[in-house]
């Protein structure tokens, strides 16, 4: 019976996942590269948004451990990895983090561990990459050891779904190394879903996110014609969604932002590239929401010049500049490119954020400055990036002078200086 676990990498995915570990009653041991990560959950110190420091402060006491060596795996019974798996500057997949830690996890694995990779890989790298490392360092999948993968669906900042409670999509690279996988699983998450393959579970994952992504490049798409037309796409989608069936709400925004969805199509389509398939749809979408940050200035550069000011001598305030609401982290955010374009209009640019006390835009640190009646009213105009709970729009739009809203978080508002994309 599996009573010990590890867990290689303690962000987002890692964290929680140790957590939840340890609340099914598996002695925990996580671990991290990072010294200080390590050293601040060590001291009770949450370094993720989902995870309170209570909550910390009990798994510590239960026994969960924390480290940057991954010697302290060497009598596990199950290991899973959740490490980075971003993109190169060419926007081909980046698995040198997974391979990092095969390579470190090979020599330290126990006879008869399973291994589980939970970061976002291309269809084939669980077994090209992880099986392929851990061989080269003489570790046997299937003899040795038991590798499956099971794609990370953590939604960060969402209250309704924890971690346990979304259904595990799980697969092995064989059978065998499936069932064990999944026997492991089993322990903690409230259903798991077992597929055919590691190859299945990866496509999985790229099919969710890519499906997002496209749909998003549509709906965006369509609230630019919508505006050229002069019509609300708000009101267009809200009676779209009054069929019931045959059609999904999707809403357009300022352009995608995070860890998964700008990314994540990216690992498909470099696949199919590699098969020689031209993945048409993934690419114009992505064209289209890479554009958005664009167009949500030329829309603030329209509205100001109605208003006589040129953005070229305007104040503005970005609201929000973290990828989605109620949490901290910035990655792929859209608000960096608005920001950045705003720059290029030479526009004097501050922000609020009360998750993200410093920005950073091309080499250029920005400060979250207060957002009080003062400031508001002395700005020409607050551009709504990101709609976080406990922002106060009523004051916000009481005092401002106009509010551009990328998200439709005033759609209760109906005053004329309050324009939604």
């Amino acid at each position: 019976m599996t009573t010990q676990v590890g867990v290689i990498g303690l962000g987002y995915v890692g964290l929680p996942l140790s957590l939840a570990m340890a609340d099914a009653g598996f002695d925990v041991t996580g671990v991290d590269v990072d010294a200080e990560t390590v050293d601040q959950l060590r001291r009770g110190n949450s370094t993720v948004n989902d995870i309170d420091d209570e909550s910390l402060a009990r798994a510590l006491g239960d026994g969960l451990q924390f480290t940057t060596e991954y010697e302290a795996l060497s009598s596990v019974d199950a290991v899973s990895i959740c490490v980075p798996t971003p993109l190169r500057k060419t926007d081909s997949p980046d698995l040198s983090f997974v391979v990092d830690a095969a390579e470190r996890l090979a020599p330290v694995l126990p006879t008869g561990c399973t291994v589980v990779l939970e970061s976002t890989v291309y269809p084939g790298a669980t077994r090209e990459v992880v099986g392929t490392t851990l061989a080269d360092n003489g570790v046997t999948v299937g003899e040795d050891i038991y590798l499956a993968f099971s794609p990370e669906r953590i939604d960060p900042g969402n209250e309704e779904y924890g971690p346990t409670e979304i259904p595990k999509v799980l697969g092995g690279v064989t059978d065998d190394c499936g069932d064990h996988a999944q026997a492991v699983y089993e322990q903690v998450f409230d259903e798991v879903v077992r597929v055919n393959s590691a190859t299945e579970a990866e496509l999985v994952k790229l099919l969710e996110n890519t499906f997002r992504a496209v749909n998003i490049g549509l709906i965006n798409e369509l609230a630019q014609v919508a505006h050229e037309l002069d019509v609300d796409i708000w009101s267009v989608i809200d009676a779209a969604a009054t069929k019931p069936f045959g059609f999904m709400s999707f809403y357009p925004g300022p352009g995608l932002g995070g860890h998964c969805i700008p990314i994540d199509p990216f690992y498909l389509s470099w696949k199919a590239d590699q098969q020689g398939i031209d993945t048409r749809f993934i690419d114009l979408a992505d064209t289209v929401n890479r554009e958005m940050p664009t167009h949500v200035v030329q829309r603030v550069v329209e509205q100001l010049n109605e208003r006589g000011t040129a953005l070229s001598n305007a104040e503005v305030l970005v609201l929000g500049v973290a990828y989605k609401p109620d949490v901290s982290d910035t990655r792929e955010s859209p608000a960096l490119d608005i920001i950045s374009k705003l720059e290029d209009w030479h526009a004097d640019i501050t922000y609020h954020d009360p998750y993200v006390p410093e920005f950073d835009v091309l080499g250029e640190t920005y400060e979250s400055v207060p957002l009080t009646e003062k400031r508001l009213s002395e700005t020409d105009c607050v551009v709504l990036v990101t709609d976080h709970t406990e922002l106060d729009l009523d004051t916000v739009v009481e005092h401002a002078d106009f509010v551009f809203d990328t998200r439709n978080a005033t759609q209760e508002f109906d005053e004329d200086h309050v324009i939604q994309l």
